[in-house]
């Protein structure tokens, strides 16, 4: 059986670290993917070759790194795989994916006309099988091994565990990973930019009930199943929407993340902090990583944030900060964040649990 992900590094970042606070950083960029999505989604491919044969037809909706995840999978396993896209998607995507022999077909407005499409042709082909970009356990228990690695080359608990959120797969996984190394106690702190907040608002919707504001033209769906209540994005304003933009998140994560013993700390940022963090990382560890990914980055990039989360002690903490990757990021697009970060006011607020922080720039 060919090797779909491989264990990644974990390193202690010195330029991140300080006298109080060790930043540990799982580095999810070495993947045939680019990114994590390289550890779920190849888990599935790999169920759905064993469970269909070798005929099996991958066919998945995503113009993002979900799409390439499947396409190397697809590609190592040598089964077919579709990708269906909106319109839109930019040359180089393209051309990666058909790289991977992904089948790419372009059509519709938005994911939601893409994601019809692809429904289609699985309910017409009886091998044909839909590969989930976040809302599946199978999907999650890929995504788990990140925290099996971590456990043993750390090997201690840490003080808290941070990543990114968009749909809430990397979160699910996350989450599995600490019960099955006994890290159910450890807060995992998860981040989004405003304007793609979905996660944020959902858990705000199920904590806080009817005190809740949403945003403008963002909606609430309840669940039945999870019993959960869900804010639905309709649009999107921030720049990280490419990764980050799920219209909702996976309502079992929602779930879990409201039980678990450690609590789910949510916190949003707004796209500049990103672009810095992203612009920082790219000078301090000499690695692209998209806005989805630099937003976890935040965290470790502004102290006062930190210490926000993890308040100081007076013995030394450690992070666990989760680098998810991606591939869509480039060279002219950090000097495009720069300009960005440089014009925006010395001042910016973070939202952690319903609570404003001030950043200072």
């Amino acid at each position: 059986m060919p090797q779909l992900w491989q264990e990644s590094p974990l390193i202690l970042s010195n330029p991140l670290s300080r006298n109080d606070a060790s930043v540990y950083l799982k580095l999810e960029t070495v993947h045939p993917g680019y990114s994590f999505k390289s550890r779920g989604i190849s888990f599935f491919v790999r169920r759905a070759k064993e469970a269909h044969g070798s005929s099996v037809h991958l066919v998945i909706a995503s113009g993002g790194n979900a799409a390439l995840a499947a396409a190397c999978a697809a590609r190592s396993l040598q089964v077919r795989c579709s990708v269906y896209i909106p319109n839109g998607v930019a040359q180089s995507t393209l051309d990666l994916l058909r790289r991977e022999n992904a089948e790419v077909v372009v059509g519709g407005q938005h994911y939601a006309e893409a994601l019809r499409a692809a429904k289609t042709v699985v309910d017409d082909e009886d091998n044909a099988v839909l590969v989930p970009a976040y809302e599946d356990p199978v999907v999650w228990e890929g995504h788990s091994s990140i925290i099996l690695e971590a456990s043993k080359q750390l090997g201690c608990k840490p003080n808290a565990i941070f990543c990114s959120v968009g749909g809430g797969g990397l979160l699910g996984g996350i989450m599995i990973g600490c019960d099955q190394v006994g890290w159910d106690s450890v807060p995992i702190v998860a981040l989004e930019t405003i304007g793609s907040d979905c996660f944020y608002h959902s858990m705000a919707l199920n904590r806080q009930g009817g005190t809740v504001v949403l945003p403008e033209g963002v909606t609430v769906v309840h669940d039945e199943v999870h019993d959960v209540k869900l804010a639905h994005f309709s649009a999107f304003s921030s720049k990280a929407s490419g990764s980050l933009g799920a219209s909702l998140p996976a309502a079992g994560v929602v779930k879990r993340a409201l039980e678990r013993a450690g609590r789910v700390i949510c916190v949003s940022v707004p796209d500049e902090l990103s672009m810095q963090a992203a612009s920082l990382f790219a000078d301090d560890h000499k690695m692209l990583v998209e806005l989805a990914c630099s937003t976890t980055l935040v965290a470790a990039y502004k102290e006062e944030l930190f210490d926000h989360i993890i308040p100081p002690t007076g013995t030394k903490r450690l992070g666990l900060f989760i680098v998810c990757g991606g591939f869509k990021v480039s060279l002219d697009d950090i000097v495009q964040y720069r300009a960005l970060f440089d014009a925006c006011s010395d001042s910016l607020e973070v939202y952690c649990d319903g609570e404003a922080v001030k950043i200072k720039k």
